[in-house]
């Protein structure tokens, strides 16, 4: 696995890579000096230089999955993570890689090529799948440093994932949720172009929440203000905690919910409480957590985690499920904090049709996937233009049915 000028490095564990290593490909902040300074200890804020870079592609977090043995051998995520350096050992480019023998906590769905492949003779399993675990967010999969040797640092990480896939006598290698550029670099090399849907709400420069109901329809707003009114009757009252405030306790609290919630979605949730522990400590200044209180205690929460300008809605959970409350700690409250902090984004996961009356537009997602076995490669290319086509139809028709004004409307009844 050698270039003229580089290297291409496999490491099984991102704990072999230093921190600094890594966070310089996924940043571009140069390794050492004031840089890596800065990426050691994330401060709250939009405007600071590290937050720019996404949180879920950072060391910290794909290290704490790993150190929490959520995503291992053991669970079926063996790392397989790449490094492109130079004559001097300068990491140049990375890649998250995983040698997986199942498609769980993917959130691009495969499990229907993996049954067609094998009633045919073919083994789907192993795989190589290049992604965040358990985390349905576009980001950067491509991991470059900026400099001169970007073009070539990017065709030999591209190059090696390849030669892994024949190392590893995998079926084929999945690249997902990237970023669209990425995409269709990547759709240019015949990798084959996959999309889906989800809902993100948009900051238009809205100073306050009462800004951003005023671009409502009447029916929606005031739909949205009864949902507030009635998720905080009875004496609730939310919190948003941060930092220092993500104590033992709170933690606790959290993973209760996640697991009757993960437990009921998933049957075996992905992550265990010492994941959040670790994730809670090294990554406490990138994290909002809204919870729910009454009588005392805390009865819901949804964790979010914060990047440059958008506010990433990850996990939710109650243990009392009352009217409304999801929508106001999930949805509500993230919108709120990204208009009082000046954020662009709210993502608030995967699926979620709901989402769109209260205020989330459909947005693309992607996906590009390259397949060594050329007949089982055309029929899912194939199927590939019929879904594309499918997806953006509907993106199209739910795009309609958003509850914004109309432009120039007449003020509403």
């Amino acid at each position: 696995m050698n270039g003229p000028s580089f290297r291409v490095r496999v490491e099984s564990s991102i704990r072999s890579i230093p921190r600094e290593t890594w966070d310089a490909c996924a940043s571009g902040i140069p390794t050492g000096g004031a840089g890596a300074k800065r990426l050691g200890r994330f401060k709250n804020s939009p405007a600071s230089p590290a937050t720019a870079v996404n949180p879920f592609v950072t060391h910290d977090f794909l290290a704490s999955l790993e150190e929490a043995g959520a995503a291992t051998a053991r669970t079926g995520w063996l790392g397989r993570h790449l490094l492109v350096e130079d004559e001097t050992s300068t990491a140049l480019a990375a890649m998250p890689v995983y040698l997986k023998n199942h498609s769980r906590g993917e959130y691009v769905f495969d499990q229907g090529w993996a049954e067609a492949f094998e009633r045919a003779g073919g083994d789907y399993y192993p795989k190589l799948q290049v992604s965040v675990p358990f985390t349905p967010v576009t980001g950067p999969r491509l991991l470059v440093r900026p400099g001169p040797s970007v073009e070539a640092a990017r065709e030999a990480l591209i190059a090696g994932a390849l030669e892994l896939v024949k190392r590893e006598r995998a079926s084929s290698l999945h690249i997902t949720f990237p970023s669209e550029p990425e995409w269709k670099y990547l759709a240019g090399l015949g990798f084959l172009a996959r999309t889906d849907r989800q809902f993100h709400w948009r900051n238009e420069g809205y100073k306050t929440f009462a800004d951003f109901l005023a671009a409502l329809s009447s029916r929606k707003r005031k739909m949205i203000q009864r949902e507030r009114r009635e998720a905080i009757a009875d004496d609730v009252e939310i919190s948003r905690l941060t930092g220092r405030d993500l104590t033992k306790a709170v933690w606790d609290a959290f993973f209760a919910f996640y697991m009757d919630t993960g437990a009921r979605k998933w049957g075996s949730p992905y992550l265990n409480r010492k994941f959040f522990s670790i994730v809670g400590e090294r990554m406490r200044d990138r994290i909002v957590l809204v919870m729910a209180k009454r009588a005392g205690r805390y009865i819901a929460g949804a964790l979010n985690f914060l990047g440059g300008d958008t506010i990433y809605g990850r996990y939710w959970g109650a243990a009392e499920h009352r009217p409304f409350l999801h929508f106001e700690v999930c949805y509500y409250q993230a919108i709120e904090y990204a208009i009082e902090h000046g954020l662009k984004v709210v993502e608030a996961g995967a699926q979620g049709a709901h989402k769109l009356a209260r205020g989330y537009r459909p947005v693309p997602t992607y996906s590009a996937h390259y397949i060594a076995n050329p007949s089982f490669r055309r029929a899912v290319a194939d199927y590939l233009v019929s879904e594309r086509e499918y997806v953006e139809a509907e993106s199209e028709e739910l795009s309609r049915l958003a509850p914004f004004r109309r432009k120039n409307q007449e003020a509403e009844f």
